[in-house]
């Protein structure tokens, strides 16, 4: 059990993460490995404390989005394989000083991160080589599978570890179809280019969504960023998984409001009846933005929900807290494991990602274990 909290704080719990880290595992065959997505902080809770859990109780893998994340990580000791999902020419010589792991996604970053091997007099330095097959960021197409042979063949600087894809909508049932084509898209590349290297590669394609709704696709490893970080995407899932992060803060000051009186910039609110409100510490720059204003967001006291009245400042909300029982100085819940953040996000119109990973480095972090 955590203690109440007196100031806005996010909570990260690592006996949560070790549960959806296993529950996950539960769903793959025993020779899938796990690689474990940390970007963006770790989707925005504290990416060593939970790289150093991972690397604990058994990860395979870590992603990254950007060298720098994978720069931090090393510098904290860990020393699993890292992949960095989308690298800068400009950061290739400390992408290998760090000993992390390109994706090579474009005929100009495949050269590029060559040659600078080679300069580094590298041999057999570990690339994994991301193909497109429907969600159109970045990737190597279908077609460019005997370039990438041709190109590789002409060097023994780097060696193939993985050949990769990304499902783009392995959550939604109604696109079944479509992830079906991008698995057997998948299939097609792998089975043209692994004859042409002469070795077989690592293949992975799957995400959380796609750990939970595709087996057929899991190959030889699979990835998880938001589910290892208690969301599955469907209630149902979500239900069996449990969320590492929770936010919580404090009422600062409650207000007495008569009828006609507003709350906020541009008195975005104005009270109907008698009401009372509640000023609580976080705002724009902490992660809670404008579009939860207005009674599309949500906050939890005392076992009664909330709404936020008037537009988000950037420090502060204001909620409507007539007829809930409370003082200031009592404990406000935004999301926890009980109150998902997917419902708060949903009710504005965004998802559970947008809002776990965009909680501002100035929240404090405390580490439950």
């Amino acid at each position: 059990m955590s203690d109440v909290v007196a100031e806005s704080v996010l909570e990260i719990n690592l006996s949560h993460l070790a549960h959806n880290f296993k529950y996950l595992k539960s769903k793959v065959g025993q020779g899938v490995k796990m690689l474990c997505v940390v970007k963006a902080n770790s989707y925005g809770s504290e990416d060593v404390a939970i790289a150093k859990k991972l690397q604990e109780i058994g990860a395979d893998y870590l992603a990254v989005a950007y060298v720098s994340e994978g720069v931090h990580l090393r510098e904290a000791g860990i020393t699993l394989p890292i992949l960095v999902l989308h690298p800068q020419p400009v950061n290739f010589e400390a992408l290998i000083r760090y000993n992390l792991e390109p994706s090579l996604y474009s005929a100009r970053i495949l050269r590029e991160f060559v040659e600078v091997a080679e300069r580094s007099n590298k041999k057999d330095y570990p690339v994994h080589i991301k193909f497109n097959t429907g969600i159109n960021r970045i990737g190597f197409w279908e077609a460019d599978v005997d370039f990438i042979h041709r190109d590789l063949s002409k060097t023994t600087s780097v060696k193939v570890v993985s050949i990769f894809s990304h499902l783009a909508a392995s959550e939604d049932h109604n696109e079944r179809e479509f992830t079906l084509q991008q698995i057997h898209t998948f299939k097609k590349i792998t089975e043209d280019l692994i004859p042409k290297l002469g070795y077989r590669p690592i293949l992975h394609q799957c995400n959380t969504s796609g750990i939970l709704n595709y087996s057929e696709a899991h190959f030889d490893m699979v990835r998880s960023g938001i589910g290892i970080y208690g969301y599955g995407n469907e209630e149902g899932f979500d239900a069996k998984l449990k969320p590492v992060a929770a936010l919580k803060s404090v009422i600062s000051q409650i207000h007495k409001l008569e009828p006609g009186e507003s709350v906020g910039y541009n008195r975005a609110f104005k009270a109907q009846d008698y009401m009372t409100s509640a000023t609580i510490p976080l705002g724009h720059a902490d992660g809670i933005t404008r579009i939860y204003g207005n009674q599309k967001g949500f906050v939890y006291i005392n076992g009664h929900r909330a709404n936020i009245i008037g537009n988000v400042c950037m420090d502060m909300i204001m909620v409507d807290i007539t007829g809930i029982d409370c003082n200031e100085g009592d404990e406000v819940i935004i999301f926890d494991h009980k109150h998902s953040a997917t419902h708060i996000a949903e009710n504005a119109g965004t998802i559970s990602y947008e809002l776990i990973t965009g909680i501002s480095p100035r929240v404090k972090r405390k580490i439950i274990d």
